[in-house]
């Protein structure tokens, strides 16, 4: 029997000295790989890398991923003002195209919550047929950004950046991802969404 959704392989970067070198547990890559376990009805195999913040261990380790074929690769980590902070640098250095619209929705998500979030500097770029997106470092404000908000009904306050990543995923080339709408509700245009699969 043949898999209804199209596999996908998604690289998860958790970028942090004092994690990657056993001070602490690191809590991005298990929040990112939950999240997105049931955030995506497609089977995932996950890419998952422990690196410190080192703009040239970024930036290689972002295109090892998109050379082993990852559609979406998602960062956490590393995106402060902070001396140390270098993802979003490593991130466009190694861009096709930048796609500003992601860091400003996640600034505007954060900013419901906390008034430091002016101070986060994520980016999202193309490179190849791959979306790499830098998101924040705490597990909590990962769920918040992918997600969005929601009223007491479920209705989407503010939009999570994951609503439009599937069609951009689509535009460049990768597989058709699809969403469990209960987590997070895939927007694309009518004329590119697939017939329902069970």
């Amino acid at each position: 029997m043949s898999q209804p959704f199209d596999p996908v392989t998604i690289g998860i970067v958790s970028v942090s000295d004092r994690a990657s070198s056993g001070a602490y547990e690191d809590q991005g890559l298990p929040a990112l790989q939950d999240w997105l376990t049931r955030a995506l009805k497609n089977p995932i195999r996950f890419e998952p890398r422990l690196i410190p913040d080192e703009q040239a261990t970024i930036s290689q380790t972002l295109i090892e991923l998109v050379d082993a074929g990852c559609a979406l690769v998602l960062t956490t980590g590393g995106t402060g003002p902070a001396r140390r902070d270098v993802t979003p640098e490593a991130t466009l250095a190694v861009a096709d195209k930048e796609m500003p619209g992601f860091g400003e929705q996640m600034r505007q998500i954060s900013l419901r919550f906390v008034p430091t979030a002016i101070l986060s500097r994520q980016v999202a770029v193309v490179r190849g047929q791959s979306l790499i997106i830098n998101l924040p470092g705490q597990p909590k404000a990962i769920a918040e950004t992918l997600e969005g908000l929601k009223d007491n009904a479920g209705n989407a306050v503010v939009h999570g950046i994951f609503a439009a990543v599937p069609y951009c995923i689509d535009l460049i080339g990768g597989p058709y991802l699809e969403t469990d709408d209960a987590v997070c509700r895939a927007f694309r245009p009518k004329s590119a969404v697939r017939p329902a699969r069970d």
